[in-house]
Order: structure tokens, then C-alpha cells, then sequence
């Protein structure tokens, strides 16, 4: 009886020193495992999202909320929620070289670049996953593909003068490349729920016929301008010409005006000096006009058979003598 009670007092305690010795082996490790199954369940719970990037929650599979703010972000953890992960960051891609038709039905070579990016709102970001399945590099293609029959559309809405000219004021390219981006735009944003911020030509070559046609163009346009000009210039000469002229006759007018005056105030001070030369010595005046008279008429050639004893050649004979004294005789008989 006694050691059945001292057995039976021996297993309390025992059952005590065996719970003491538990309690102080696994009491830490207790404690290691629930932090870590926090961290792990508060990890799971939890989502990074990135500058320039969205994060979708999906729950079995279904899009259900769409996280474009950075920072963190509270979902259920898997398999109830997962999530996909997509870039919005502005991407770039090149069409190729596409052989294009203008309007004035020449070809031309033009390869174009596309800035691209998925916009930072649910539908679209929804949309962009439905329909590339977050794969940008097949979004890429489907728009070099747009890119290519864009170009043909456009291209054949302008003239080449328009692309390629030597004037400045006659370049339409940035009119082309907002025509070109709206209609990408358009139609990636509707299939794709992609937004086009931005459209450019890299490169512009002509055919090898569109190219000599170019030239035939501006030698044809060059041609028109030279004989422009030319004609322009022929027009000056003549109106030079005819304004030159015509101030030379007036200026020989003029002359032959002055020359006349000029002419009939000498003979009237030359009648006047006559006349004086006569009334004060009409002997010398006779001799000097008779004189006057042989020098105009007798030249180095001059040959001639006259009376000595006339007139005015009276003078070589007489002499001075009896012509000054003619008058006296003149005189006296008078």
C-alpha cells in the first residue's frame, strides 16, 4: 500500500521534471519557427511594385486588380492570389525598309522607328495582357507589321517634293510622321492597348527609277529657274538699253539746243565785231575778208586762172597802197 502510494506520488513528479524539461529544450525553437512563418505568411502577403512597372494580382487565374503605384502592396497569398509582373517603361522598335508608293506614283525606300509604351491605366494594362500575354517582343512585331502598311497609306497621301526636295519651306516630314504615328496609334491602342508616343524616319532612299526621275525633276525645275532668270536679265538690258538711249537723245538735244545758241550768239558777236572792225578801218577790213575769202577757197590742190586785177585777188598786184588810196581818189571825186 505504502509503495503504491510512493508510486504513485514518484509519477507526478516525474510527469513534472518531464514537462519542465519539454517546456525549456523547444520553447526557442517555438519561437524561431513562428517568426519565420510570419515572415513567410507576411511575404506572401505582400508585393513590390517597382517605378515603371504594374503589378496584376490574379486570383485562380483571373485578373482581378490592377497595382501601378510604387511601393508595397497587400494581396492573398498563393495559390489564392498570384501575380504578373508588366513593364511600362517606353520601348523602342524599328519598322525595317519598306518600298513605299507617293501620290505622284514614284517609289521610295523609308524605314521608320516607333516609341512605345504601355499606358499606365487598368484597362489598357489588362487589355495589353489579354492580348500579347505580356510578351513585348511580340507586341514588337505586331507593330512593325502595323508600321508597314501605315507607310504605304500615308506615303500615298503625299508627293515626294514633300519628302525630298532642295527647298526647305517645301519638307513636309513632320506633317508625314504625325500622320504616320496617329494611324499606328489608332490601331495599336484598339487591338493592343498600346499607346504610340512617338514616330520618326530613320532613313529615306529613293529607286534606283525614282531616283532619276529625282534628278530629271530638279534638272527640269533648275532649267525653268535659269531661263527665269535669264529672261528677267534680258528684260533689265533692254530697259537699261532703252533708258540709255533715250537719255542720249536728250542729251544731244540738249547739245544741238545749247550748240545753236551757242552758234547764233557768236555770229551776232561776230557781226558786231565786223562792224566795228569796219568802221573803224574799212581798208583793213576789205583786206581781211578778202584774205578770209582766198584761204576758203584755195587749197593745196587748188588751181586757178583769174584776173590778177580782180577782186580778191586784186590785192596780190595792188597792194596795200592802192587800195588805201582808192578811196582817196573816192574821195576827191567826190
Amino acid at each position: 500500500m505504502s509503495t503504491h502510494h510512493h508510486h504513485h506520488h514518484g509519477e507526478p513528479g516525474h510527469e513534472h521534471g518531464h514537462g519542465s524539461g519539454t517546456a525549456f529544450r523547444f520553447t526557442p525553437r517555438l519561437v524561431v519557427a513562428v517568426v519565420v512563418v510570419l515572415a513567410l505568411l507576411l511575404s506572401a502577403c505582400l508585393v513590390l511594385v517597382s517605378p515603371g512597372q504594374a503589378i496584376v494580382v490574379t486570383r485562380f487565374g483571373n485578373p482581378v486588380r490592377v497595382i501601378t503605384t510604387s511601393g508595397l502592396a497587400a494581396k492573398l497569398p498563393a495559390p489564392i492570389d498570384n501575380t504578373v509582373a508588366v513593364d511600362l517603361r517606353l520601348r523602342t522598335t524599328s519598322s525595317g525598309l519598306h518600298d513605299v508608293g507617293t501620290r505622284d506614283g514614284l517609289r521610295i525606300i523609308v524605314q521608320a522607328y516607333i516609341a512605345w509604351q504601355i499606358p499606365d491605366d487598368a484597362e489598357h494594362i489588362r487589355q495589353f495582357l489579354r492580348a500579347m500575354r505580356n510578351q513585348p517582343e511580340i507586341a514588337a512585331e505586331q507593330l512593325r507589321s502595323f508600321t508597314g502598311s501605315a507607310l504605304e497609306i500615308t506615303a500615298s497621301s503625299v508627293d515626294l517634293a514633300s519628302l525630298v526636295n532642295t527647298d526647305p519651306g517645301q519638307i513636309k516630314l513632320d506633317q508625314f510622321e504625325n500622320a504616320l504615328r496617329q494611324r499606328i496609334n489608332e490601331q495599336a491602342l484598339k487591338v493592343y492597348g498600346i499607346t504610340i508616343r512617338q514616330v520618326g524616319l530613320e532613313r529615306l532612299t529613293l529607286a534606283s527609277d525614282t531616283l532619276s526621275a529625282t534628278i530629271e525633276r530638279m534638272k527640269a525645275e533648275r532649267e525653268t529657274v535659269a531661263a527665269e532668270r535669264s529672261a528677267q536679265g534680258q528684260r533689265m538690258a533692254d530697259q537699261i538699253r532703252s533708258n540709255a538711249d533715250r537719255d542720249s537723245r536728250v542729251v544731244q538735244a540738249q547739245a544741238k539746243v545749247e550748240a545753236a545758241d551757242i552758234e547764233a550768239k557768236s555770229r551776232i558777236a561776230s557781226a558786231a565785231i565786223y562792224k566795228q572792225a569796219y568802221s573803224t578801218d574799212p581798208q583793213l577790213y576789205t583786206l581781211l575778208r578778202s584774205l578770209e575769202s582766198l584761204d576758203a577757197i584755195v587749197g593745196p590742190n587748188t588751181r586757178l586762172i583769174l584776173r590778177t586785177d580782180a577782186a580778191p585777188f586784186r590785192v596780190l598786184i595792188d597792194g596795200t597802197g592802192t587800195s588805201a588810196q582808192e578811196p582817196t581818189r573816192v574821195g576827191k571825186a567826190q
